[in-house]
C-alpha cells in the first residue's frame, strides 16, 4: 500500500479534531424557511425533512443537492482470521474485491440503480495485519498512514460519501473495538458475522477475549485501540470520515464494521460524527448496542448483514430523494395552491 501523504503521527491526527468545522446554521435556517411554504402539510415528510436539513448543514448550501455521491469500499485482511473466526477463508477478501471491480456484487447493483459512483480500495491484502490475539494489528506508523490513505476518498469534489468495507474476520475485530471503547466482554459484542455458529462462534469469542486481555492497558486512548485491535479497512474508513468532516462532506455509515471505525472517532470527540448518518441497524446482534452507545438513530432496519456498503447505498438513495423533494417541490405561491389558514 502506498499513500500520497507522509504518514501522520497520531498527534497530528488529534490536531484535526481541534479544528473541525461546525454545521452551517444559516443553511439549515434557509431549508426550514423553504420547507414551511412547500406544497405539503408541515413536517408531513417526516425524517426526509430532517435529512434535507442535515445535508444543508454539512454541505453549507441551500437547497442541498446530491450531484457527486461516492460509495467507497475499503478492503483489508486480518491476521486473526487464521484463528478460524470466520465462516470463509481469508482469500475471499481478494476474490470479492475482484467481484466488485467486475460489477458482480450486490453493491454494484445498488450503485447502478441509484446512480452512485463506486471506488474500491485494496489495502495491502497480501499483508494481513498482526494477529490481535498475539500482537498489535498495526504499528502507529502503519495505522496513521492508512488513515491518511483513507482521507483520499474525499478528493474530487464529491458531495456525499458512503463508506463500506470488505475483510474476512473483520466482525471479530469490530467486536473487539466496541468492547474496548464501550465496555463489556467478548460475549456482549461477538456475533455470527458471515455465519459462524457452534464451535466457530466459540473460537471467535475466545479470540476476541484473548485480544482484549492482551491490549487492555491501552484502552484509554481510542487511536491506540484502533491500531492495536483494528484493521486497515477500519483505519482507512476512520480517516475518510474525519477528512469528510474537514471538507464539509456528509457521510453515510454502513453496518457493524463501518460503525466501529466511526466509534473510534466518537471516542476521541463526540462531535466528530455529527456529519454522519447511520444507514441501518444490521442483523449482527451487537450493532444496535453500538448505535445506542453513541446515541444515534439508524435510518433503516432491514435485517441486513452483508457489509460492502450495501446499507449505505440504500440510504444514499433515500438521501437523494430527500434533497430532490426539498429542491424540486413547488411552494404554495408558485403552484397557486391555497396555504392553510
Amino acid at each position: 500500500m502506498t499513500t500520497p501523504h507522509s504518514a501522520l503521527p497520531f498527534d497530528d491526527i488529534r490536531a484535526l479534531f481541534r479544528s473541525m468545522p461546525e454545521a452551517d446554521a444559516a443553511a439549515v435556517a434557509r431549508v426550514r424557511a423553504r420547507d414551511a411554504v412547500l406544497t405539503k402539510p408541515p413536517r408531513s415528510l417526516g425524517r426526509l425533512e430532517e435529512i434535507a436539513e442535515w445535508l444543508a448543514a454539512w454541505q453549507g448550501r441551500s437547497p442541498p443537492a446530491v450531484n457527486r455521491p461516492l460509495v467507497a469500499i475499503f478492503a483489508g485482511n486480518h491476521g486473526v482470521a487464521a484463528k478460524g473466526v470466520s465462516a470463509y477463508p481469508a482469500e475471499v477478501t481478494a476474490q470479492m474485491v475482484e467481484n466488485f471491480r467486475r460489477g458482480g456484487a450486490a453493491i454494484n447493483q445498488l450503485c447502478v440503480l441509484y446512480d452512485l459512483s463506486l471506488k474500491v480500495y485494496d489495502l495491502a491484502l497480501e499483508q494481513p495485519t498482526g494477529d490481535i490475539t498475539e500482537e498489535p494489528a498495526m504499528s502507529e506508523l502503519d495505522c496513521a498512514a492508512t488513515m491518511a490513505f483513507g482521507m483520499e476518498a474525499t478528493a474530487g469534489g464529491i458531495d456525499l460519501l458512503a463508506i463500506g468495507e470488505m475483510g474476512i474476520g473483520n466482525t471479530a475485530v469490530a467486536a473487539a473495538i466496541f468492547a474496548a471503547l464501550f465496555g463489556g466482554d467478548a460475549a456482549d459484542w461477538v456475533g455470527p458475522g458471515t455465519g459462524v455458529a457452534g464451535e466457530g462462534l466459540a473460537r471467535k469469542r475466545d479470540a476476541v477475549a484473548k485480544a482484549l486481555a492482551l491490549h487492555r492497558r491501552r484502552f484509554s486512548d481510542p487511536l491506540e485501540v484502533l491500531r492495536r485491535l483494528g484493521g486497515r479497512e477500519i483505519a482507512a474508513m476512520a480517516g475518510a470520515v474525519l477528512a469528510a468532516r474537514m471538507g464539509r462532506i456528509p457521510v453515510i455509515v454502513d453496518g457493524f464494521v463501518a460503525t466501529a471505525a466511526v466509534a473510534v472517532l466518537y471516542a476521541v470527540d463526540k462531535r466528530s460524527i455529527e456529519h454522519c448518518l447511520f444507514a441501518h441497524v444490521s442483523a449482527e446482534p451487537a450493532h444496535a448496542r453500538a448505535l445506542a452507545a453513541m446515541g444515534v438513530r439508524p435510518l433503516l432496519d432491514l435485517g441486513m448483514r452483508l457489509g460492502e456498503g450495501t446499507g449505505a447505498a440504500l440510504a444514499a438513495g433515500i438521501v437523494k430523494a430527500a434533497a430532490r423533494l426539498h429542491s424540486g417541490m413547488a411552494t404554495f405561491a408558485e403552484a397557486g395552491v391555497s396555504d392553510k389558514e
